[in-house]
């Protein structure tokens, strides 16, 4: 483990990491369990992502920790979800904040079991003056809906006479998004071998790394992650430009 990390380079490091927490369900398929068994299991997987980053000072890593569409999945899996975040706060809270590290939430956190909310909340105020690191939890988020809800709320200042036509641009879009305070995207991974976003973060990784990883989202070591980081090292991030405008 040390010796990949000694690898990489401390000046090239991505700003902000986003993961999409993919395969549990795979996971404990492959070892005759249910679903849920693989969801209980990828606990030491998230714990593994968060020291990476934090032990490299990477500052922002966005996990897709429950999607909106996760809804629609059987009630047994979504309260087995929902229990198992609320367990899971209780018991990281004072690691997270002994980390220095400061959680924020994104995504619509209204529909949300009420002692969830209460549970994510308290956490955020625990963490609010932590400069270690930012650690964000996307939460019954759609990146769609985010999309519109910031359209919405554009047209609303418009119609009021807040603002004019000529100064919305993509700082101001940005704005009104949930990410608003957080840098835009640098590598986003997903691990399970499936090649998709999922309705994540669309307008932040414009311009991101992909990396599509076969690993299930329970094997996920700290190698994984040192791995991750020194294939975005390797990669030249030209925003549209020539190689030999970047050269010279």
């Amino acid at each position: 483990m040390d010796d990949l990390k000694k690898l990489i380079d401390k000046d090239k490091l991505p700003q902000h990491v986003a993961v999409i927490m993919d395969g549990n369900g795979r996971w404990a398929k492959s070892r005759g369990e249910e679903r849920t068994f693989g969801h209980k299991n990828a606990i030491k997987a998230v714990r593994n992502v968060i020291n990476a980053c934090n032990e490299v000072h990477i500052p922002y890593l966005t996990l897709y920790t429950f999607s909106s569409e996760n809804w629609n999945r059987p009630k047994e899996e979504v309260d087995t979800l929902m229990n198992l975040l609320s367990e899971t706060l209780l018991l990281e809270a004072e690691e997270i904040f002994s980390k220095g590290l400061r959680m924020h939430v994104i995504g619509d956190i209204s529909t949300l079991p009420d002692l969830v909310k209460e549970q994510l909340m308290n956490v955020v105020e625990l963490t609010k003056n932590n400069t270690g690191g930012n650690l964000i939890l996307a939460l019954s988020y759609g990146s769609q809906k985010e999309i519109l809800k910031a359209v919405k709320e554009i047209s609303e200042d418009v119609k009021d006479g807040k603002l004019n036509l000529d100064e919305i641009d993509e700082k101001c879009f940005e704005n009104h998004l949930y990410t608003k305070d957080f840098p835009q995207v640098d590598l986003m991974i997903r691990t399970s071998g499936e090649v998709r976003i999922s309705n994540f973060l669309l307008w932040q990784i414009a311009y991101a790394e992909l990396q599509f990883l076969d690993v299930l989202w329970p094997d996920f070591t700290k190698d994984t992650f040192f791995q991750c980081i020194l294939d975005y090292q390797n990669k030249e991030r030209r925003y549209g430009k020539t190689s030999e405008q970047l050269l010279s």
